[in-house]
């Protein structure tokens, strides 16, 4: 049952900051993988190296994203879910089946997906052989890396930080140590890029599943999983994941005609745009840390019925939508040329980013509100303005790069997906009135 104390606790803004420091590092592992995959092969002779990477990354970013709602949806059951131990073992144990037969799916259609993959992306030969490389060794990966996000999902929810942080500090230190011995050491180029992944993710995994042993509550009643995973106890799990996950869909369809409308160009600008898009997705995981501190705090809110608390987590995510943007663009304006040079040092290439670089200095203003308050409904589970909101900024997307790519090129390519992310902002906050009434159900 519900603590008196957690009911009445009050939360200030330093613990709303105490969540989004360890969630920004831990959220931001994500695309510090691929960053780390791109940086390795940017540096390697081969030009085909970047664009295979870049992908690769993109068909597993598809993939990861498409269910990425396993730990956001996690967070807000165990955050509502607050000290009762029949409801914390309920919100882990219902999103992990899900994970797990969705990874073994995903390698039992490893081939389907990446056939599909290349119809829409449409790479050249070479570049396609690279992609297939890296793809068909890291999509082992795939139930490890689901069951994760539902592990991460849960700490978060429960608030436990310094586990959350050790796990996503230890995978990058694991992929970054390994990926330097298996590409520079052994000169495995593509091949140990993703072995050197494929490796953390499994190691962390498992790492993982030891710290739930540790924080999961004990409960004198026993844990019926017939009653847990019967249908009607998996329906409303599988209302919030669907919205989420349409909402997901919109972002990827967003995401794959970006670069596939970028491969378009020349394979320059695709590796080009390719450096950029993981500077852009450093950009979006920074908020997410953010976002994921907010739906901790709406999800308490949600579970003690509590409007003061609600009403104050607006306040600190609004609050985050004026700070972080000003923070990433003084941070890119002071480091933007020092950042590329990281993740490739072909100048042809740098360039060109710099030639557009300037379209990140608008996208953290722009996106800030979409992504923050995203985990401030995710977590009161009111998805369904998720849902809608996206799908809106998909129309807007589908007619803005329709006009703007045939008369600027590239950079009406990027002007379309600051107004989608513009989008994704306005058509959001206008829920947010009725938020309030839903959090009272």
């Amino acid at each position: 049952m519900t603590t008196q104390s957690t009911v009445n606790k009050r939360y200030r803004f330093n613990d709303y900051l105490a969540l989004v420091i360890p969630f920004i590092i831990s959220t931001i592992t994500t695309p510090l993988l691929g960053v780390v995959d791109t940086a390795l092969v940017g540096h390697l002779p081969n030009p085909a190296f970047i664009a295979g990477i870049a992908v690769g990354a993109v068909i597993f970013n598809t993939i990861y994203w498409l269910f990425g709602f396993l730990r956001v949806s996690t967070t807000g059951f165990a955050a509502q879910a607050l000290d009762d131990p029949l409801l914390l073992r309920s919100s882990l144990i219902r999103p992990l089946f899900i994970a797990i037969v969705l990874g073994i799916l995903f390698i039992v259609f490893q081939q389907f997906i990446f056939g599909a993959s290349m119809q829409i992306i449409k790479p050249n030969q070479e570049v396609r052989h690279y992609a297939d490389i890296y793809f068909s060794i890291l999509i082992w990966g795939a139930p490890f890396v689901l069951i994760n996000y539902v592990l991460v999902g849960w700490l978060m929810g429960m608030s436990k930080i310094k586990a959350v942080l050790f796990l996503q500090v230890l995978i990058n230190l694991l992929n970054i140590i390994m990926a330097v011995i298996f590409v520079w050491g052994f000169h495995w180029d593509i091949q140990g890029v993703a072995f050197a992944t494929l490796s953390a993710q499994v190691i962390c995994t498992l790492l993982g599943i030891g710290f739930i042993g540790r924080y999961l509550p004990q409960s004198q009643q026993k844990t019926d999983l017939k009653s847990i995973l019967s249908w009607q106890s998996l329906k409303g799990v599988i209302l919030v994941n669907t919205n989420l996950m349409i909402r997901t869909i919109c972002l990827l369809v967003v995401t794959n005609h970006f670069i596939s409308i970028g491969s378009s160009f020349s394979t320059e600008v695709l590796a080009a745009n390719a450096v950029l898009f993981q500077i852009h997705y450093l950009m979006a995981y920074l908020f997410d840390g953010f976002a994921n501190a907010s739906s901790v705090f709406s999800g308490k809110a949600k579970g003690t019925q509590n409007m003061a608390l609600y009403q104050q987590t607006l306040r600190w995510s609004l609050q985050a939508c004026v700070i972080c943007p000003v923070i990433l663009i003084a941070i890119w304006f002071a480091f933007d040329t020092t950042i590329i040079r990281l993740l490739t040092n072909q100048n042809n290439i740098i360039n060109l980013c710099l030639q557009y670089h300037y379209w990140l200095v608008i996208f953290p203003v722009v996106v800030a509100g979409g992504l923050i308050y995203y985990g401030v409904f995710s977590g009161i589970s009111y998805t369904s303005s998720i849902r809608d909101s996206m799908i809106l900024a998909l129309l807007l997307w589908l007619i803005a790069q329709s006009i703007f790519v045939p008369i600027w090129g590239n950079n009406g390519l990027w002007f379309s997906y600051i107004l989608f992310s513009l989008g994704r902002t306005l058509f959001l906050v206008i829920w947010i009135n009725r938020s309030k009434q839903y959090l009272m159900r």
